[in-house]
């Protein structure tokens, strides 16, 4: 990912979080993002970053279709030593086309390829959707869970975890 792809990158995370979310998330939470303020935030943090966070972006025909982003496992502010997919959107019009399978994969291999022998990620607990394409990919829940507070209500995430192997996603 680059500072020019923060634009797209942020169009797809807010439609995709109002896409995936609605009727999960408080609709005053969703009308509220915005892809600006989002692109100014990634930016931000492509600037700031150490590259301990890693950015992938996957384009069809040249234009950014999806966006993942990994990096250390933190619990609560301490970073547990094993990696965690903090996020993965693919725009709207894409899914179903691969575009996540891709991004998922490629970051699966870039960590099992660092050493990482497991990736954690959170999902909405309701999101069926997101959770049958991670369980597709074999990460399963590993019986942790924590809300997630949006426009002041809890929403619950339930936390999911997959053994890599060399390859990432065998």
């Amino acid at each position: 990912m680059t500072l020019d792809d923060c634009p797209r990158v942020a169009e797809i995370r807010v439609r995709g979080w109002q896409s995936a979310y609605k009727g999960l998330i408080p609709q005053s939470y969703l009308d509220g993002l915005s892809a600006a303020e989002d692109a100014a935030r990634r930016r931000s943090n492509l600037e700031q970053g150490d590259g301990g966070i890693v950015h992938l972006v996957a384009e069809r025909d040249g234009v950014v279709a999806g966006w993942a982003c990994h990096g250390p496992h933190r619990d609560g502010e301490v970073r547990s030593g094993e990696v965690e997919l903090y996020a993965i959107y693919v725009h709207p019009d894409l899914l179903g086309r691969g575009v996540g399978r891709a991004l998922l994969r490629e970051s699966a291999d870039r960590c099992a390829a660092a050493g990482h022998e497991r990736m954690l990620l959170w999902v909405l607990k309701d999101n069926v959707r997101a959770r049958r394409f991670y369980e597709r990919a074999g990460f399963r829940p590993d019986g942790a869970e924590e809300p997630f507070e949006a426009a002041g209500v809890e929403i619950p995430e339930v936390r999911y975890a997959r053994v890599l192997t060399g390859t990432g996603l065998d």
